[in-house]
């Protein structure tokens, strides 16, 4: 069957990996509609190769008309408009940040197959996201790798509820690196991830492990786990992209070659697998794989997901604010990398939690956990 496919964030990392699947099932896909931030130089080459119906810049350059190509739309809410057309069936969402949450709650209430690349979507909104999903009935299939893998495994044994979710970190560039050397990275060693080709921010977030922390918070809404029964491991070699533990003791682990492709694609023909995704992983060639326990003295901020779930509300929406808030100042030169944890922190200190009742309520967290953030990092800025 083909699916009609929207893709939000066309331009990026996860958008650029979705349309090399497409190209290479074109008797599977179909793109309705490509959406992008400003790179419109990029999105015109996507819009030329793929022929979509629909493009969409959120900020376009100045001047930026479109072509006659498609039909060009600019803002945010054309990205809802997107989520809205009856001849798309499933909606994939890339788009880096909160910004994805509006368009995610949209999608799954106009009864689209969700596609979710954006881990804030749930980190910021898990419940009413959930909640949603549910009351639709529309598939929320994760494209992020760790929780692929979990999806996954939980597929190999469908009748069995998981007791404990294992998602394994890479350790970043910074793995190996002590305090006193990570205080004196360099932006351009913040962006080298030894392992993955990812968009600056969640490069960076890589580096200092929030998103890993991040990962945590989705899983805990994706799987409705429990925060104490989702352990992390550090895996350096990134193949076993992580796993599950049932009541008896069986535990099932995904493995793989590092190639974000594979998950990608199997979001979009789920149930099926599509041939030829990936480079076959030769274990032989491998040789080790190994595990080790991350260390919350050098990467603090992990720790904080368990905190922000502990007091619940909108706690993950300061999180995941002043996250966006210091990342944005680093990757401007205005804050050292190690700062990161610190600022969080002390966002959380200044933001007491409140409950969640509507979409409102996350945009308002949102907004007070960027003034702390702001205002927190204010004695470190450079």
């Amino acid at each position: 069957m083909m699916l009609r496919l929207a893709i939000l964030g066309s331009t990026g990392s996860i958008g650029t990996q979705a349309l090399d699947v497409v190209a290479a099932h074109p008797d599977r896909f179909r793109v309705v509609a490509l959406a992008a931030r400003s790179s419109a130089e990029a999105l015109l080459c996507q819009v030329a190769a793929f022929r979509p119906d629909q493009a969409v810049l959120t900020q376009p350059p100045k001047g930026f008309l479109g072509t006659n190509e498609c039909q060009w739309d600019f803002g945010e809410e054309a990205l809802l408009d997107i989520c809205k057309r009856e001849d798309v069936d499933a909606v994939l969402v890339a788009v880096v940040g909160i910004a994805g949450l509006g368009a995610v709650l949209c999608a799954i209430r106009h009864g689209k197959r969700v596609l979710l690349a954006s881990k804030e979507a749930l980190v910021t909104g898990g419940e009413l996201v959930m909640a949603a999903a549910k009351e639709c009935g529309a598939p929320l299939l994760p494209v992020d790798s760790e929780h692929s893998a979990i999806f996954q495994c939980i597929q190999g044994r469908p009748n069995a509820r998981p007791t404990r979710l294992v998602l394994t970190a890479s350790g970043g560039p910074f793995r190996t690196f002590t305090k006193a050397q990570m205080e004196r990275a360099t932006l351009a060693q913040v962006l080298k991830h030894p392992n993955w080709s990812m968009g600056r921010k969640i490069t960076v977030d890589s580096a200092s492990m929030v998103n890993k922390a991040l990962e945590i918070i989705e899983a805990r809404y994706l799987f409705d786990m429990a925060p104490e029964r989702i352990e992390v491991l550090v895996h350096p070699q990134s193949i076993v992209h992580s796993g599950v533990e049932f009541s008896d003791g069986a535990t099932l682990m995904q493995l793989g070659l590092p190639d974000m492709r594979v998950p990608i694609a199997y979001a979009m023909s789920y149930p099926e697998r599509l041939p030829n995704v990936g480079e076959r992983l030769d274990l032989k060639r491998i040789a080790a794989l190994t595990f080790e326990a991350p260390d919350l003295d050098r990467f603090p901020a992990l720790g904080l997901a368990y905190r922000v779930l502990d007091q619940g509300g909108d706690a993950p929406v300061t999180l995941n604010g002043a996250n966006e808030v210091a990342v944005d100042l680093v990757l401007k030169g205005s804050l050292p990398f190690f700062r990161i944890p610190q600022v969080l922190e002390a966002a959380l200190d200044r933001v007491p939690p409140a409950r969640i009742r509507a979409v409102e309520d996350i945009w308002e967290a949102d907004r007070r956990a960027r003034e702390a953030a702001l205002k927190a990092a204010r004695p470190w800025l450079i």
